[in-house]
């Protein structure tokens, strides 16, 4: 078993898409309107319809389908957006160098919980971690993360 991909729906896609592609450099790799019984049954939304974009990192990965329902039109539970709601809370992207994207987001007016934090004790495979979180255009927390391999 796999993770396929994974499922943010927002209030504006423009402005998600400024964020995934422009700001973090992912690449569109699918764009439609879902709409039809199928969709309506899957959802369970009477008249469903929505706009779906995949994007994904460069260097591959798990695809983000991104969804922006034209109806029924969904509302933001701010909740969400904080870490120890319980429920699916953050996605994790691993970069390289995380303070030069700590500050690149910082300028680009990307809200943050914190500067980069140390991990006090090794994980997976005896690996270093540093990660900080920031919040995607909709709150969604996106977990910023550099492995330091000795």
């Amino acid at each position: 078993m796999t993770i396929n991909h994974l499922n943010i729906v927002v209030a504006d896609m423009q402005r998600t898409l400024d964020f995934y592609i422009g700001l973090l450099g992912m690449r569109q790799t699918f764009d439609v309107m879902l709409q039809g019984e199928w969709i309506e049954e899957v959802t369970g939304c009477k008249n469903a319809q929505a706009h779906c974009v995949f994007v994904m990192p460069d260097g591959g990965g798990c695809r983000i389908e991104i969804l922006q329902y034209i109806n029924p039109e969904g509302t933001a539970l701010m909740p969400n957006a904080l870490p120890h709601t319980q429920g699916l809370r953050h996605f994790a992207l691993e970069v390289m160098d995380l303070d030069s994207w700590h500050q690149k987001l910082s300028a680009a007016s990307v809200s943050f919980v914190s500067p980069p934090v140390t991990v006090p004790f090794r994980i997976v495979e005896g690996v270093q971690k540093r990660l900080c979180y920031c919040h995607d255009p909709d709150g969604v927390i996106v977990e910023l993360c550099e492995h330091l391999r000795s």
